[in-house]
């Protein structure tokens, strides 16, 4: 396979440039909006309004964590040099690990306003993302960032620019982080769990899928491999939310409380 080089920029309008990558979010959010909307029709402590917040809340906290959390972990020095660069989000450099702690105190706005549980909104929420990082994944690949390694395997993709062939993380990304955990989150979340359970697989599937592509994608160059040469910060910030989702599991199948 060879790389078809794509122009980030999907549409020049003279005055203003519309990039790829931005319009990935934009499918993200969409996305989650309709997936909510569908979902609500089974649920009866759930409106319109409500999921419409949802989404706005959401996106602030994606966008505003993403971006503060790459420039605190992956790009500190530049960030620190010049604040100005984290409104440079056209190109990328958004971290997830930053973005779901955005999400988190999002919610807990969202909470405060209508007065919902925590893991009520949050087992809600989870089915919904997803596909969101999948768009986003192949924004990456649009952009023809975080590249995995070299590799002269058939799952290599050809980069021209490059003269090289390397492992398209972005899409392996895209398949195992948006598709594979959407149908895993979106079949169990149309059955019977217990409270916080949709979270928890959340955490321990994305937390997985990251700690596994990791070994075949080259770590950002600002910050190589952080020990044994092979750890990653993206590996690093995954293995506490397997952690932490393997205990809510088994906190959530302890109790019992089915939703």
């Amino acid at each position: 396979m060879t790389y078809p080089v794509i122009n980030p920029i999907a549409l020049d309008l003279g005055f203003v440039q519309i990039y790829w990558y931005g319009l990935m979010y934009l499918m993200a959010f969409f996305t989650a909006y309709l997936l909510a909307s569908y979902r609500i029709k089974q649920l009866n402590n759930w409106n319109a309004q409500q999921v419409e917040d949802l989404i706005f809340y959401g996106a602030i906290g994606v966008v505003t964590g993403g971006r503060l959390g790459y420039m605190l972990c992956y790009n500190l020095p530049n960030f620190l040099s010049d604040p100005l660069l984290i409104f440079s989000i056209q190109n990328g450099g958004m971290s997830f690990h930053g973005g779901f702690l955005g999400v988190l105190l999002a919610m807990i706005l969202f909470n405060r306003k209508y007065n919902k549980a925590f893991f009520t909104t949050m087992d809600f929420v989870a089915p919904l993302v997803p596909l969101g990082l999948g768009f986003g994944r192949i924004g990456n690949f649009i952009n023809s960032e975080l590249w995995g390694k070299t590799t002269i395997s058939p799952f290599g993709m050809y980069i021209e620019q490059q003269g090289v062939s390397r492992y398209p993380s972005q899409l392996l990304e895209a398949f195992l982080e948006g598709l594979i955990l959407f149908i895993i989150l979106w079949v169990f979340s149309n059955k019977l769990y217990p409270s916080m359970s949709i979270s928890a697989l959340f955490l321990i599937f994305y937390g997985l899928f990251r700690f596994i592509i990791e070994f075949v994608r080259v770590p950002d160059a600002q910050l190589g491999y952080l020990a044994f040469g092979w750890l990653t910060m993206g590996q690093l910030l995954s293995l506490p939310m397997v952690a932490l989702g393997i205990m809510l599991l088994r906190k959530a199948y302890l109790k019992k409380e089915t939703m």
